[in-house]
């Protein structure tokens, strides 16, 4: 498994186009974030929440664009014929994949620490909320694991590389906030709504986001995840 995960590592930070995506991340976080119109500077209290209602579109962007390539390069240039003849079993090499994947987004998040503490240094009063601040970042890294694993899960759909980004962008964005779209139908009020609207992956992440780290959560998150790499090991299988 490990073989695999720094192949993919190798693959995704030996072109640019990885540095590039990752850069993109933390430059349009921090230009929303400090320098443009209703800022966190302009709110006149420490608080990231603008950053972590931000992240999650645009992690729809780019992990996608980390995931697209996971598969369907393979299939495309013929080299996943001769991974098979590797002494791995198909979970060994899906789960390679995504835990490769999977660290290149943690990379990407990582960096963005330096916000709380400028925004700790900055603050006159108490500061962040600590608590909130780490259930954020603990809802914001199960979000992007299941982005990644649908973005891994769509690469092995398809040898296009692009189709597959368009499949992982459309299918984030549904079960990120389709199920919240859908719960506020007129035809939904008054029960039905909050367990459609629980489906979805915005229910959870905020819930997390409070600081209160509850285990429906975590089971939900690690649910779909799992959902997603199964239906991956299905694909290989019929290949």
């Amino acid at each position: 498994m490990w073989s695999v995960c720094k192949k993919e590592l190798r693959q995704f930070f030996s072109s640019l186009t990885g540095y590039i995506a990752i850069v993109v991340f933390l430059l349009v976080n921090g230009l929303v974030l400090f320098v443009f119109e209703n800022n966190i500077l302009d709110f006149g209290y420490a608080t990231l929440e603008r950053f972590f209602q931000l992240s999650p579109w645009i992690l729809l962007l780019l992990i996608p664009a980390i995931t697209m390539r996971s598969f369907s390069d393979e299939f495309k240039s013929g080299t996943y014929e001769i991974l098979q003849t590797k002494p791995l079993t198909h979970w060994q090499i899906v789960s390679g994949k995504y835990t490769g994947s999977l660290i290149v987004v943690f990379i990407s998040l990582l960096p963005t620490i330096i916000y709380i503490f400028s925004i700790q240094q900055l603050s006159s009063g108490e500061g962040i909320d600590w608590g909130a601040a780490i259930g954020s970042y603990i809802g914001l890294f199960f979000l992007a694991a299941v982005f990644t694993a649908i973005g891994v899960c769509a690469s092995s759909f398809t040898g296009n590389a692009v189709a597959a980004f368009i499949v992982s962008l459309i299918a984030c964005a549904l079960i990120y906030y389709g199920f919240n779209a859908i719960s506020r139908l007129p035809g939904l009020n008054s029960g039905p709504d909050y367990y459609v609207e629980m489906a979805g992956i915005d229910f959870h992440y905020r819930s997390v986001s409070r600081g209160v780290i509850d285990t429906r959560d975590l089971v939900y998150f690690l649910s779909i995840i799992f959902l997603f790499l199964f239906i991956t090991n299905r694909n290989l299988l019929k290949r």
